[in-house]
Order: structure tokens, then sequence, then C-alpha cells
């Protein structure tokens, strides 16, 4: 199997559960990780597309990490249908709250062998 993997996209959007986060914004980090079948020809994900579909999701109006998470995860599949396992990892960095917290995550992956 082949794992195909796009660590540290970065992301600045203003996103978050509070009031105070849609106008200051936060700083976000995503991991993709797709895993691909032995086949012939040797199987072939797009890294640019991965970046456009994590781009893409923090385009829309959603305020959990969960959400996130479900919206790339749900156009990684349609995009990669053939893939037989895709994990998504986001990370809110430095979350605004007391104390010293280096980032808040959420991540999904699909067991093996589950389509």
């Amino acid at each position: 199997m082949l794992t195909v993997s796009l660590h540290g996209i970065k992301v600045q959007a203003p996103r978050g559960l509070y009031a105070e986060e849609h106008i200051i914004g936060n700083a976000f980090e995503v991991d993709v990780d797709i895993w691909l079948p032995d086949a012939q020809p040797w199987p072939y994900a797009d890294y640019t597309l991965v970046q456009k579909t994590v781009a893409a999701a923090f385009l829309q109006k959603e305020r959990l990490l969960e959400a996130f998470v479900f919206s790339i995860y749900t156009d990684l599949k349609a995009n990669f249908p053939f893939a037989e396992k895709i994990r998504v990892a986001v990370r809110k960095l430095h979350p605004p709250m007391h104390g010293s917290v280096s980032y808040a995550q959420v991540c999904y992956e699909t067991p093996l062998g589950v389509q």
C-alpha cells in the first residue's frame, strides 16, 4: 500500500466558535494522509488537489474543527474514490483560551477497508 501525505498545510482564517475569532482570525494547520492500493500503473494522488481541498474548506462559514475535518474528508473521498483509507487532522494553533495551549486538534480517519 502506498501512502501519500501532505502535512503542515497552513491556513489563516476568521473561523472559530467565538465572535472575536471571526474578527482576529485563527491560524490552522492541517495534515492529510491518503492510503492508496497497490495497483498497476502505480497509484497517483495530486498534492495540489489536496491543498486546494483544504483551502476550500476554510472558505466555508463553519465554526467547529469537526466541521472542517468532515468537509475535507468528504471532498477528498470524492476526489480519490479508490483510496483505501484517508486521515485528516485539523489543528487550531494557539487557541484563544486562558493558559498556554499549543493547539486544539480534531482528527478523523477511515478504518482500513471501509469505503
